[in-house]
């Protein structure tokens, strides 16, 4: 007998996708996006979020198009395949976990920060690296239970951000917003580009839960949109509020900004404040579980498909989740906090994002020319332009990034070109390419 292949349990609804993706990049509302104020200040950074606004809706609506086509925990991963075979896989797959993998440690750097803001004597690191144990244990528990409390981590968190909105409001001032509005013209806009990203980035892994939807497509469509909607409305009021509150000198290198901005409007000692503070968690919390779902199956399509070792496909006969995907994870994010800081972890994050938007909108373009046949339940509206829009815009911020942050772009390029060359000595490119060369139908991943 044929042993059937490692497979994950259909459980989700279109209101857990839209938990999971509001929760995968809530928490970028927290914190991270402020570091672009330190290199483009208040409006410079406005600008790049609106360009990469625009960015997001004219990606999610394309991409949703791959999503429901080609419905696999791989994601990009699995579109690249299809479209330019086992190496556009590669680097596929290598730029979604090095976006997915370095994400965590950087909202794990960030949980650690707000609760050393609310009890001082507890480090930073040594709260991150609990974190990550005890949110790797939860997703051990099922996709059910998981996706149940990213649905209530999320409802909590947008609940405070609105909260939060309606207090710091009637103190904002648009003469304090304008304060030092554009220091470093506009090669700030875009050296602020990865910041105005981290507002948006991991959206996509909304995908890698696409095997685990019980409605297919039309949940996949409305899991993406609705959660697009919400993050665009956030994004912008939250910006524009913490903005208005204080001189953006006093908030741009800070992990923890919006209980510091409570704590100017109320003042540090008022118990609303160490509410808003606590509060604050639910929403890193939502994102540093939900990045952990997408990453562990980000890894287990990869290893399910021979691009890493096959131990790390292994799927628990109980709950069905990929437990070895999860630990492997779980160590690398350790490692990786301890090793950066939250800035260079947000850069090297949003590299990997703005190479998986490239690679993602080239499969779109490609795909329709070779498979002009596939079936595709939703399709990218206006098409061409609005995925050549998208295309054009994550080009243009992958080039702002090499050229503003180029040590880490090349420690990123370098990666790329250490696990191709290991791809090619361990001979799996070969096996693997020997498989996509028989006859149709192709194996998908």
């Amino acid at each position: 007998m044929t042993e059937n292949p490692p497979a994950l349990k259909k459980a989700l609804k279109p209101i857990h996708l839209w938990a999971i993706g509001v929760g995968l990049v809530i928490s970028g509302e927290y914190f991270g996006w402020n570091y672009g104020w330190g290199v483009a200040g208040t409006v410079g950074l406005l600008i790049a979020t609106l360009i990469i606004t625009v960015l997001y809706f004219t990606f999610i609506f394309s991409f949703t198009e791959l999503t429901t086509a080609i419905p696999n925990a791989g994601g990009p991963f699995a579109y690249a395949l299809q479209a330019f075979g086992p190496l556009g896989a590669l680097v596929a797959g290598y730029a979604t976990l090095i976006e997915f993998l370095f994400a965590t440690p950087a909202i794990g750097l960030a949980l650690g920060s707000y609760v050393h803001f609310l009890y001082p004597s507890i480090p930073v690191v040594w709260c991150s690296v609990a974190s990550f144990v005890v949110f790797t244990v939860i997703n051990l528990l099922g996709i059910k239970e998981a996706a149940w409390f990213s649905l209530i981590m999320t409802i909590i968190a947008i609940g405070e951000l609105l909260l939060f909105i309606g207090v710091v409001y009637p103190h904002t001032s648009l003469d304090t917003f304008m304060h030092n509005p554009m220091p470093f013209g506009w090669p700030g806009v875009f050296a602020a580009l990865p910041f105005a990203i981290w507002l948006f980035v991991c959206l996509e892994g909304i995908a890698m839960v696409a095997e685990e939807v019980k409605e297919g497509s039309n949940a996949i469509a409305k899991g993406y949109i609705s959660a697009v909607l919400t993050l665009a409305f956030l994004a912008l009021t939250v910006m524009v509020s913490v903005g208005g509150i204080t001189e953006w000198e006093k908030l741009d290198h800070l992990d923890y900004p919006m209980p510091e901005a409570i704590a100017i409007v109320l003042g540090r000692q008022n118990p609303l404040t160490k509410f808003f503070a606590s509060v604050g968690l639910f929403g890193l919390i939502a994102s540093f579980h939900g990045i952990i779902i997408s990453y562990s199956r980000q890894i287990f399509a990869l290893a399910r498909s021979g691009y890493l070792p096959h131990a790390l496909s292994g799927v628990s006969k109980t709950r069905q989740v990929p437990y070895w995907a999860l630990l492997v994870g779980a160590i690398f994010g350790i490692v990786a906090l301890i090793a950066l800081d939250t800035s260079k972890l947000v850069v090297l994050s949003t590299i990997g994002a703005v190479v998986v938007y490239v690679i993602s909108m080239l499969s779109l373009f490609k795909l329709r020319q070779s498979q002009p046949t596939m079936l595709r339940p939703f399709k990218a509206p206006f098409y061409p332009v609005v995925p050549a829009i998208a295309l054009l815009l994550a080009l243009v911020a992958l080039c702002a990034m090499i050229y503003f942050y180029s040590w880490l772009s090349l420690l990123f390029f370098c990666g790329l070109v250490a696990v191709m060359g290991l791809f090619y000595v361990s001979g799996r490119y070969r096996k693997i390419k020997e498989e996509w060369e028989l006859p149709h139908p192709r194996p998908l991943p």
